[in-house]
């Protein structure tokens, strides 16, 4: 009979005990998986740290992230080292700020522990001693959890905080993949249902197009830019980024400007979306 493997056990394998935590179950109910676009930027820890309830009220927090169903990823062990009495405002929101700092030791989980946990629940901030014994290892990587290849044209679908990691990063297969060709594009404002058509051409195609987006959050256009105006430069993270249709980096931008204005006459984008011309 084969045992499997807990987490808790490799923590205590690690020189690491602790009896008061709190186990965060991060899931993004919009279903851009923000939590791991973030963990991938390096921004988790921002994440983590800003709540809608004081939901960290032990000494230690164990963060997974979910990927799918009942797998998750090891985000790392932190220390609560405080937080703000009053609560802190964000995009005219009031939250609680946390301060934390990250475990060290722990560079062979952290980002490379996949955990099976069947969370068959909605609560997502749970007692550690209550559930550490049902948290399994189902794969540790040798690599630390990074963000895909590039999935191909038809299968494009990436949450405006993935688009930052992966152009910051420079990933390599997304890179040369957008770089390489001219097209149409859709922007989505998953909040609100919202769309936007546009067009790249010449120079990096896609690639140097949505960059500008990484940069500004806007594009220069003249529609987002009051969008953002009125909701805050961070609303852009509610944009999902999409590709209509492809086309060669040597087409004239003539002809790439009708395809776009056949995609923004097709779906309507100028009587009931972000278009106006």
């Amino acid at each position: 009979m084969t045992t499997k493997l807990k987490l808790i056990q490799l923590l205590r394998l690690a020189g690491i005990n602790i009896e008061e935590y709190k186990i965060h179950c991060a899931i993004d109910t919009s279903k851009n998986n923000r939590p791991l676009d973030d963990f991938f930027a390096g921004k988790f820890k921002d994440y983590q740290e800003i709540q809608t309830k004081k939901n960290f009220n032990k000494p230690y927090i164990l963060s997974l992230i979910n990927i799918n169903d009942n797998d998750w990823l090891f985000a790392g062990l932190w220390k609560v080292i405080g937080i703000e009495t009053d609560k802190y405002r964000l995009n005219n929101k009031y939250y609680f700020k946390y301060q934390t700092k990250e475990l060290k030791g722990l560079d062979h989980l952290t980002g490379k522990a996949i955990i099976s946990f069947k969370k068959d629940f909605r609560a997502s901030y749970l007692i550690g001693k209550k559930y550490e014994e049902l948290l399994f290892i189902k794969e540790l990587r040798g690599q630390r959890m990074s963000v895909a290849d590039f999935p191909g044209y038809n299968s494009v679908r990436v949450p405006f905080g993935l688009l930052n990691v992966i152009v910051n990063q420079q990933i390599p297969s997304w890179k040369a993949s957008l770089g390489n060709v001219s097209g149409i594009y859709l922007i989505t404002d998953t909040k609100k249902g919202m769309q936007y058509v546009g067009s790249a051409y010449g120079g990096n195609g896609l690639w140097q197009r949505w960059s500008t987006y990484v940069k500004s959050g806007h594009g220069h256009n003249k529609e987002l830019k009051v969008l953002l105006k009125n909701k805050g430069k961070d609303y852009s993270d509610n944009f999902q980024f999409s590709i209509l249709e492809i086309c060669d980096l040597n087409a004239s931008e003539e002809s790439i400007i009708q395809r776009e204005i056949h995609w923004k006459e097709v779906l309507k984008t100028r009587e009931f979306g972000l278009n106006k011309n």
